[in-house]
């Protein structure tokens, strides 16, 4: 059954129509082909009309959405000859956190992304996508070893924030994740990284500090989450919607504060409503910005990355 968000509400009512209309049998009174043909142009009139004003709290909504493709979907259909990596060679294995070898269009690569589940027991697996510290010491191995073999790495985040807990901190958590950065930073070879759902706090940055950083158009991306910052600021979830206006979390707005690179569009309604032609959309992207990244050798790629986040903040709002 599909998932419908609050905001949705017109366009599920028309889709119910539509899936009754289709278990009726012919009728000489209707058309029902015709009848249904029209209610779905109404779906995709609507559906123009909700997605084309989304409040940045509605944006949210949609990158949390439970269908929404997360990283083992991208790396399912992108990556070919995959090899998963698993274990930071300090602890353990983080399932939180995927990753491994394979060929993105031919181009051999490192790929790893926060994976968030997709049903219950999934989703319990791989803790909603919130890293530990063995998670982001896999990331550093991961990135490390692509270093040393001249190899491209693509990041995909998809997270709320690094794993809160007390056993998570009590193993250097604040400490893996700024290790996680400095490894970005100081790659020899092409970083790019894309934003396909939350990208949230420390959690998000700690494999997004790359050459090119691209968020998929309803994706968001911030120091905290709306309700982290409601109920810091108003001690009070209720004004997450406050929070996310504020933050300036949407694509758009980080284009405009030159905080990513680019925005890459969505199907009419989300992802989750076309997944496969979104992969294969961000896989065209991140393989074009590879090959102009590949040109560069790998003193200019660390310099070039250093002075673009060096640069963030010097725009102002």
């Amino acid at each position: 059954m599909t998932t419908y968000l609050d905001f949705e509400t017109p366009i599920r009512e028309l889709e119910s129509k539509i899936a009754e209309l289709r278990h009726l049998p012919n009728s000489g009174d209707v058309d029902i082909a015709e009848e249904v043909m029209r209610l779905q142009d109404k779906v995709q009139r609507q559906l123009r009309a909700t997605y084309a004003k989304l409040t940045p709290w509605q944006r949210v909504q949609v990158a949390r959405h439970a269908e929404r493709p997360h990283a083992q979907a991208y790396i399912d259909r992108l990556i070919t000859d995959y090899t998963p990596l698993a274990g930071d060679r300090a602890f353990g294995e983080d399932a939180a956190i995927v990753g491994g070898m394979g060929r993105l269009k031919g181009r051999s690569v490192v790929v790893l992304g926060q994976q968030k589940g997709d049903d219950t027991e999934s989703r319990i697996k791989h803790n909603f996508g919130m890293a530990r510290p063995e998670g982001y010491r896999k990331a550093q191995r991961l990135m490390k070893l692509a270093d040393r073999f001249k190899l491209p790495v693509v990041t995909l985040v998809d997270t709320p924030g690094a794993y809160p807990g007390i056993d998570a901190e009590a193993r250097g958590q604040a400490e893996a994740i700024a290790a996680s950065i400095e490894t970005c930073l100081s790659l020899g070879v092409p970083l790019v990284s894309v934003v396909i759902g939350e990208g949230g706090s420390g959690g998000a940055l700690a494999i997004a500090s790359a050459d090119r950083v691209y968020m998929l158009e309803n994706s968001v991306y911030s120091v905290i989450t709306p309700e982290g910052c409601a109920s810091i600021l108003w001690r009070s979830n209720a004004h997450a919607q406050d929070a996310a206006e504020a933050m300036k979390v949407t694509a758009a707005d980080l284009k405009k504060l030159d905080v990513i690179d680019d925005v890459i569009p969505e199907p009419m309604g989300g992802a989750h409503r076309a997944p496969d032609e979104t992969i294969d959309v961000v896989g065209r992207v991140v393989s074009e910005a590879l090959g102009e990244l590949s040109k560069l050798d790998a003193d200019a790629l660390r310099e070039h990355r250093q002075d673009k986040f060096l640069a963030m903040g010097k725009k102002g709002l």
